[in-house]
């Protein structure tokens, strides 16, 4: 029984005891200090911002046309004797220059007829004319009393008279005629199509081509009632506009001005067209020739400058949210959402005109369920590299 004991409960002795000095150990070890667990504020990316005057920009874009386009036709019958040299596709002329002219022999000599039945005319007019005084010399030597206008030959010369003035009728239409023989450029030009050729017969009102003026050009734009509300009051000023595009790879500008609207909108786009002016697209009157030509048919993108604005604030379009607010920043470094008055939005950003503090800062990081009051840190500046001295002033755009 002794040897047993000794067996099962010297062991059962040692293990209480190591458990009682492991127990003493442990209530002996000093408490560890507690500290409280701090929540970082949710950190945002901020930036001032300025009240400036804003000169509003509209966008748009069209294709050149010409001003005038004429489809010249013939006012005279004949046979083609001549085509200019520059009556071709593309080829430019001045005006009053001959561009084909027509067999002319005929009205040569109906001008010539109407030339002799004119002097006829007057021959009879004069002859009748002395008679009238001849008789009006006759009945006075045997009558006393006023000759009646029988007796004077008054009928006889109204009748006269009213030949003459229809000689002359006759002869000034031979005459036009015969310089309807040459069809002449009704302005400066160049040529978009030639429809005839030497010895074709044309009648009268035969087509012969089309023809373009070069000295304005014009662009229709396509304007939203929004484009036309920051255009201004086109009937006070012509605004200034800047056309581009892409010739051979580089990008060429031209200027001109937005001189009228078409007044009615479009049924189909439910737009108004606005019409911009080029000078001289075709830069005939520039001797040096160094502006690239606007040529007719070329697409372009337009840039009108609209009205300006005074004290507006310009961000960028991602921070102005979809319930229509813009989170700031204040001194205490707390969320504020501001009820902001949008001016205008485009692409890249939006114009506010009221409901922003000037000392706060806007946010431009996206906060996920921002509220008044909401305590947040922002990103500390970088301060400015030995090289970036120079630009240590710089404002920062938005």
């Amino acid at each position: 029984m002794a040897s047993g004991f000794k067996k099962i409960g010297i062991p059962i002795f040692i293990l209480i005891g190591a458990i009682a000095v492991t127990v003493g150990l442990i209530s002996m070890k000093p408490e560890p200090e507690k500290k409280e667990v701090e929540e970082a504020e949710f950190l945002v990316d901020a930036s001032p911002f300025e009240f400036n005057n804003i000169e509003f920009l509209v966008y748009a874009q069209g294709v050149v046309e010409p001003k005038n386009r004429t489809v010249l036709s013939t006012q005279v019958s004949g046979k083609v004797l001549t085509i200019s040299e520059n009556f071709i596709e593309g080829g430019f002329f001045k005006k009053g220059d001959v561009l084909v002219e027509i067999e002319a022999v005929d009205y040569q000599t109906d001008l010539v007829l109407a030339e002799a039945e004119l002097a006829r005319a007057q021959a009879a007019l004069d002859e009748e004319i002395a008679r009238g005084r001849v008789a009006e010399k006759e009945w006075s030597s045997f009558n006393a009393g006023p000759a009646p206008e029988l007796g004077l030959r008054k009928p006889q010369l109204a009748r006269e008279q009213a030949n003459l003035k229809a000689a002359k009728a006759n002869y000034e239409r031979a005459r036009r005629n015969l310089d309807r023989t040459k069809i002449r450029a009704p302005y400066d030009g160049l040529v978009k199509a030639r429809n005839v050729d030497l010895g074709q017969f044309l009648p009268m009102g035969g087509q012969i081509g089309e023809v373009f003026s070069t000295d304005v050009a014009e662009v229709r734009l396509p304007l939203t009632d929004d484009d036309v509300a920051f255009i201004g009051n086109l009937n006070e000023k012509a605004p200034q506009v800047t056309l581009s595009a892409e010739v051979a790879g580089q990008r060429q500008f031209w200027e001109g001005r937005l001189v009228r609207d078409e007044a009615v909108l479009d049924d189909a786009r439910r737009v108004i067209y606005g019409v911009v002016e080029v000078s001289d697209p075709y830069r005939l009157d520039d001797s040096q020739n160094h502006a690239s030509r606007l040529k007719f048919g070329r697409f372009v993108s337009a840039q009108i400058s609209g009205i300006t604005a005074q004290n507006i604030v310009k961000l960028p379009r991602f921070v102005l949210r979809l319930d229509g607010t813009v989170l700031t920043v204040d001194e205490e470094s707390k969320i504020a959402i501001n009820n902001v008055d949008v001016m205008r939005t485009d692409e890249d950003f939006v114009y506010i005109r009221d409901g922003l503090d000037r000392e706060h800062e806007v946010v431009l990081s996206a906060v996920s369920s921002p509220y008044n009051g909401m305590p947040v840190r922002t990103i500390e500046p970088t301060p400015p590299s030995g090289n970036d001295m120079s630009n240590a002033n710089d404002e920062v755009s938005l």
